[in-house]
């Protein structure tokens, strides 16, 4: 990719119909925490009109009601009005849960079984997983995908608070961004698409939307005379949720992740408990790339792990800093090696995973955020890492890894 170029990230609403399937499939996995920290889940839901199913393979000491937890996350989110088609008392729930298959149970539990090399906990799966961060925000994440889960945000806040009546639970933001030498200097384009009230002028949505929100949310000096803004641009937005399309878990993997910036493996997160590497190992990517990035041994860094089912090491670990290394990639995947366990159990037991925190990562991205239960987002393996990485390997490193220690030290002073 050219240093110049502009990038663009969409965030999605509570309200939206595949962000409503994840909530309850969530609220579902947080359930069966609260109850049996041990539980198999991966609950997928459906939703459509005035249905909801929810379906998939639980395997839980938990007893729980299915309907309560979905009408209750329902309800959350803000589909209680009279006018709703999708209402979170009237919606009709349909049961499709089964338990956890027993051959991929047995890959995954800490057990010998025939046919299993090892007695371990493995992965509950195959696949590829990707961590991604870079210096852009205080969160170290890309700045496109952050701006727009903050115009969601600001957004639901204003809607959930009743001070604006006409505002509907659906929406969706898109944000744009340019960049000049890889840095973020201005935002060229801003979305917004707001569910609403039948009675509203779109001249009012519009107005609000960029005086209430985009201006008293993004950074000023990001947005110019240039910045052009698209305000619910089909002019309605009346029919929203799964009233107006099909609602799927793990239909928003982008927006769960990095907007675009950095790869991504493909597996969706909501609704599977941590033995699912699809979601722990994306979680203990972030974790790991944003040490990295925090510790100053690179602006930017993605790192990717590969799982077979049943088997509890990585088939393979792959570090990319993208150029901007202080070091070689080499010897910084081989100082994450030597710092961080990938092995599912491991990545449970350095995450603190078996708790009912997932409902938390739901909306607006799983990454950059600051509450304390979300563990990978802590850098607090910079030290440990600057200190692993061997100066003896490159000639350049010592004077580098001082150099990086101070960035890194500077940019904590700013941003907390």
């Amino acid at each position: 990719m050219s240093k110049n170029f502009i990038f663009s990230s969409e965030s999605v609403g509570e309200g939206h119909p595949d962000k409503v399937c994840d909530t309850i499939s969530d609220a579902v996995l947080d359930a069966c925490l609260a109850q049996d920290r041990h539980s198999r889940v991966a609950c997928e839901t459906y939703a459509k009109c005035n249905l909801v199913v929810v379906g998939g393979e639980i395997t839980t000491r938990a007893k729980l009601d299915f309907s309560a937890i979905a009408r209750g996350a329902i309800r959350e989110i803000g589909y209680v009005n009279e006018d709703d088609v999708f209402h979170a008392d009237r919606v009709l729930i349909m049961n499709a849960i089964t338990s956890q298959s027993p051959d991929i149970a047995q890959g995954v539990d800490a057990r010998k079984a025939k046919g299993k090399e090892t007695a371990e906990q493995g992965a509950g799966d195959q696949g590829l997983m990707f961590g991604y961060a870079c210096n852009e925000t205080p969160e170290l994440m890309p700045a496109p995908i952050m701006y727009a889960h903050q115009l969601g945000r600001a957004l639901t806040k204003i809607r959930k608070s009743g001070k604006v009546k006409w505002l509907r639970p659906d929406a969706k933001s898109q944000v744009s961004v340019r960049y000049v030498n890889d840095q973020p200097v201005a935002i060229t384009n801003i979305v917004i698409s707001t569910q609403h009230s039948d009675d509203v002028e779109h001249g009012t949505i519009q107005e609000f939307c960029i005086e209430e929100v985009i201006r008293k949310t993004l950074p000023k000096h990001l947005l110019t005379k240039e910045t052009k803004y698209l305000i619910n641009p089909t002019g309605r937005f009346v029919v929203g949720g799964p009233q107006g399309d099909t609602g799927l878990t793990g239909r928003k993997i982008i927006v769960d992740s990095y907007g675009g910036m950095g790869r991504h493996g493909g597996g969706a997160f909501s609704g599977k408990d941590p033995s699912k590497v699809d979601r722990s190992a994306a979680y203990m990517g972030r974790y790991v790339a944003k040490n990295i990035v925090a510790a100053g041994l690179a602006t930017s860094a993605e790192i990717q792990f590969a799982y077979a089912i049943g088997y509890p090491d990585p088939v393979s670990v792959c570090v990319n800093t993208f150029g901007t290394g202080v070091v070689s990639d080499e010897e910084i995947e081989r100082a994450v090696c030597e710092v961080f366990s990938f092995k599912p159990a491991d990545i449970i037991r350095q995450l603190n995973l078996l708790r009912p925190i997932y409902l938390k990562t739901t909306n607006y991205g799983h990454f950059g955020k600051t509450d304390p239960d979300i563990t990978w987002e802590k850098a607090d393996k910079t030290d440990v890492l600057r200190k692993a990485v061997s100066p003896a390997r490159s000639p350049v490193a010592a004077v580098t890894l001082n150099k990086a220690a101070a960035i890194a030290k500077g940019r904590s002073a700013r941003t907390v």
